[in-house]
């Protein structure tokens, strides 16, 4: 779904995506989440490409909200419920690049905002560890296979695994 002049998009890698997904798709103001895979070399990657963990791409859930009913720190604030920030390339038992803790930007507000939020939950104290989230400029977003689409929505499974 491309976003409406009045909508905004936003992206976030938090581990295996269809959970993350999940806590999106609830929040009042989202109109709209595609998972898919953003921020490493290969074009048009498949699933089973980036769980080589040799695509450098992330799994991400790219999230079309509306910013007059949610705002992009709220948005955040859900980034940040949704995992561990502190694990490096980890998110419970899955391991590799792929499940890196990124979120990617799109306008200087949006970094902006990114960088105080993710200050503000260092100084917290929330994390024993440090948050080990990077902050990047977005780059083409490259949408997953249509099973992955809202898959906990349509199989009611959390697991991570199709394979």
């Amino acid at each position: 779904m491309a976003p409406e002049k009045s909508h905004e998009r936003a992206t976030f890698g938090a581990g295996c995506f269809w959970g993350v997904e999940e806590a999106f798709r609830k929040v009042h103001g989202v109109v709209d989440t595609a998972v898919g895979f953003m921020g490493g070399t290969t074009e048009n990657p498949t699933y089973r490409d980036v769980c080589t963990g040799r695509t450098r791409h992330a799994e991400v859930v790219e999230v079309t909200y509306d910013p007059g009913e949610v705002s992009y720190r709220e948005l955040l604030d859900v980034f940040w419920d949704a995992h561990d920030p502190t694990t490096p390339n980890r998110q419970g038992p899955d391991i590799g690049t792929q499940y890196r803790s990124v979120i990617f930007f799109r306008t200087p507000e949006q970094e902006a905002e990114a960088r105080a939020s993710k200050e503000e939950m260092e100084r917290s104290g929330r994390f024993r560890r440090p948050i080990v989230t990077a902050i990047e400029p977005a780059r083409t977003f490259w949408r997953a296979e249509e099973y992955h689409q809202q898959y906990i929505a349509k199989r009611g499974d959390g697991q991570c695994r199709v394979w």
